[in-house]
């Protein structure tokens, strides 16, 4: 099952938008829901409490709040879920609606292409959100798949069996999505904004999350369907050179990236 969500829809509150998901192994889904309940209890979170990446409940401290997240993602690693996440500048998506309808076609692609990996099937769900156009692209991704690739006008999602919406505190998997999206987002951002105050947590929250994304087993670096920078190929010199050093960044703290940037069509 692919939970998604996205993070950071505000052009204000940092250079990239991030869409991402995790993939959580059906023989593992109800031992990672039950390690959840585990951990609110250690935690002595409410039951109908709402567990995201903020806020944080009234009853702990800051630092309890990221042991807590901390321990969140760790039991995700340990039952082997895989993060994938689209990263788009801001600048150049139209709109966030629109870095968001790409976002989700990027990571399908990904999820299907993981899928794909293990011979395995494949469930979506999605966070909901208010967009008028979102069921008709959703359904035309299943029933026809990706669209326009540089080398097929289309490709059937052959793993994807279905999607669907979702919400928090409908599973405790919609938690995890929303605490690691949003770690990554944050990191993203801090890094991309030299915000030299929160450098060392996007560091921390980095090497907690890379265990989470996919890499080939002849290499060490992220598979393209676990981290996709968007667009593939950037012409304006400005904004590749933020890719640029967004993508240099992330390698420093141990998520680097098999993606390399370009401006120029690799295909």
């Amino acid at each position: 099952m692919l939970y998604a969500d996205e993070s950071n829809l505000d052009p204000a509150a940092g250079d990239f938008f991030v869409y991402g998901g995790i993939a959580v192994p059906g023989d593992h889904a109800q031992a990672l829901s039950a390690e959840i309940d585990q951990i609110r209890e250690r935690f002595s979170i409410p039951r109908e409490f709402l567990l995201k990446f903020n806020p944080k409940p009234d009853q702990l401290e800051h630092e309890s709040f990221k042991g807590l997240k901390q321990a969140v993602v760790e039991a995700a690693v340990s039952h082997g879920c895989t993060m994938l996440v689209s990263v788009t500048l801001h600048a150049i998506a139209k709109t966030p609606e629109v870095a968001r309808r790409y976002g989700i076609n990027t990571v399908l692609l990904g999820f299907d292409g993981l899928m794909n990996r293990f011979d395995q099937p494949g469930l979506v769900l999605i966070d909901r959100f208010d967009d008028r156009q979102i069921d008709r692209q959703l359904r035309d991704r299943f029933a026809v798949g990706a669209r326009d690739l540089p080398y097929s006008k289309t490709m059937r999602h052959k793993h994807i069996v279905g999607i669907h919406y979702s919400a928090i505190g409908q599973s405790h998997f919609c938690s995890i999505v929303d605490i690691a999206v949003s770690s990554f987002r944050f990191a993203v951002n801090a890094l991309s904004s030299e915000d030299q105050s929160r450098i060392g947590s996007a560091e921390s929250l980095l090497k907690i999350l890379s265990p989470l994304f996919h890499r080939w087993s002849t290499s060490t670096k992220v598979a393209e369907i676990s981290l996709t920078f968007c667009p593939k190929f950037i012409e304006h010199e400005l904004y590749r050179e933020k890719y640029e050093a967004l993508r240099t960044s992330l390698a420093s703290f141990g998520v680097e990236a098999q993606q390399a940037i370009t401006d120029t069509p690799s295909y």
